[in-house]
């Protein structure tokens, strides 16, 4: 017969093992819950990508579609016209916002003139030294050599070693090559709001081009950074980009009207077009974005009349995903 002590030792054994058992199980569940979650995330962000994707290419047929004129009942064009900056976009998984920005509404890097691009630079990044470091890079990067420059001496001791160009920039990414050039200078940097939620603000990018203008910008896309450096008063930016968020300029006339000289500012764009996507999944809230550079041509001579020339998978927007009433 078992004494007390026993049988007290067995239920102690019992109560150990069924602690430990609880552990793995909670272990366990704990882990499927976290995968479970993490699949759930990937699924949802390679739906919301797609359907940025999709918002991209439908932008472009719609690019196609816009010489047959088709107005909604309010007049409104039912595709596109060269006036409208934004397209909204509505899918049976949710909803997207197409920017069409004209190249012609950024500064092209490669006839700037050094103070053009020193003015851009220091309202982007805040410091007029760093600004003139970063215009002298991108002026010797532009610019034919015989012998290496001082930038290629500094390019030379850096890993990985490169030298520079010297002729015309082909692609806006090879900014990021120049010296005193950041990520957060390039695209754009993170804020936070009102709520204290961060919200993105323009890089360079969103006022550079290998196809911009040298003198005329689209004010219904031209950007706040770009503005600021054609001398705009930060009201007069304001005026404008609240404007046109409610309805897109339809003269300059309209501009004056806001008490804005409307001085570097035009109309409309030339051939090269950026459709720059944000999508959201319902009801999740994923939000992904995409965008494409395209260029039109002539419908008599091409059978496809709008031809992508650039294609990215990764186009955060400030202007489709900042709070309200933000400006930047």
């Amino acid at each position: 017969m078992k004494t007390s002590n026993e049988r007290g030792s067995a239920l102690l054994t019992v109560l150990w093992l069924s602690a430990g058992l609880t552990a793995i199980a909670l272990s366990v569940a704990s882990s499927v819950r976290a995968e479970t979650d993490r699949v759930e995330a990937d699924s949802n962000g390679l739906r919301a990508y797609y359907l940025a994707t999709g918002a991209v290419e439908r932008g472009i047929q719609w690019m196609v579609w816009a010489d047959q004129d088709v107005r909604n009942p309010d007049g409104s064009p039912r595709f596109w016209d060269y006036n409208l900056a934004r397209l909204n976009m509505t899918f049976p998984s949710g909803s997207a916002v197409v920017e069409m920005i004209p190249e012609s509404s950024k500064l092209n890097i490669d006839f700037a003139s050094p103070d053009q691009l020193t003015r851009l630079i220091a309202v982007v990044c805040g410091d007029e030294g760093r600004a003139r470091e970063i215009a002298a890079g991108i002026v010797d990067w532009r610019s034919g050599a015989a012998e290496p420059t001082a930038f290629d001496e500094f390019y030379s001791g850096i890993a990985p070693t490169f030298r520079a160009r010297h002729a015309s920039f082909q692609e806006i990414e090879e900014l990021l090559f120049v010296r005193g050039m950041t990520p957060e200078l390039f695209y754009g940097n993170y804020l936070p709001g009102d709520q204290g939620v961060l919200y993105a603000t323009g890089g360079l990018r969103d006022a550079l081009s290998v196809w911009g203008s040298t003198g005329q910008f689209d004010v219904n896309t031209v950007s706040p950074a770009l503005m600021a450096s054609l001398g705009m008063t930060p009201d007069a930016v304001h005026s404008i980009v609240a404007h046109r968020t409610a309805t897109p300029f339809k003269n300059l006339a309209e501009v004056s009207d806001l008490g804005v000289p409307p001085v570097g500012l035009g109309l409309g764009g030339n051939y090269i077009w950026t459709l720059r996507a944000s999508a959201r999944l319902n009801p999740s809230g994923t939000l992904r974005t995409a965008s494409a550079t395209v260029k039109l041509v002539n419908r008599k001579l091409y059978q496809i009349p709008v031809h992508v020339l650039r294609w990215y998978d990764d186009a955060w927007s400030e202007a489709a995903i900042s709070p309200a009433g933000v400006t930047r």
